[in-house]
C-alpha cells in the first residue's frame, strides 16, 4: 500500500491541475455581443416590433388601411413607401407613423397615384 504523504501529495497535485483546468474554462464563458441597444439605438428584433406596430396603427385608421403601403424600420427610423390617393393621405401616413411609440423619424417615399 501507499503511504499517507503519498496519497495527500497525489490528491494535492490532482487539486491543483483541477483548479487550474476550472480556471482556464471559467475564462471561456460565453457572453452576449453587446447589442446597439447598450449604444442608444435599436436592435434588430425592437426593428421589428417596431415595424409591426407602425402597419398595426396605419391599418388601425379607416382612411389609410386599404392602402398598398411598405413600412420598413432600421434603428427606429421607418420608412414609408407605396401609392395613396392624395397629398392628404401621405400627411395622415406620415402623422400616425410619428405618433407610434420609438420612432425616431420617418422617411417618406409615398407616391400620389396617377389618376
Amino acid at each position: 500500500m501507499h503511504s499517507a504523504p503519498f496519497i495527500r501529495s497525489r490528491f494535492l497535485i490532482v487539486a491543483a491541475l483541477a483548479a487550474s483546468a476550472l480556471a482556464f474554462t471559467g475564462g471561456c464563458k460565453s457572453t452576449p455581443a453587446p447589442s446597439a441597444a447598450n449604444a442608444g439605438g435599436e436592435i434588430a428584433s425592437d426593428d421589428a416590433t417596431l415595424a409591426a406596430r407602425v402597419k398595426s396603427a396605419l391599418v388601425a385608421d379607416p382612411e389609410l388601411k386599404a392602402l398598398p403601403m411598405s413600412v420598413a424600420t432600421y434603428r427606429g427610423v421607418v420608412q414609408l413607401s407605396g401609392y395613396v390617393n392624395s397629398e392628404g393621405q401621405i400627411q395622415k401616413a406620415l402623422a400616425v407613423t410619428r405618433g407610434v411609440p420609438g420612432v425616431q423619424s420617418v422617411s417618406n417615399d409615398l407616391h400620389i397615384r396617377p389618376q
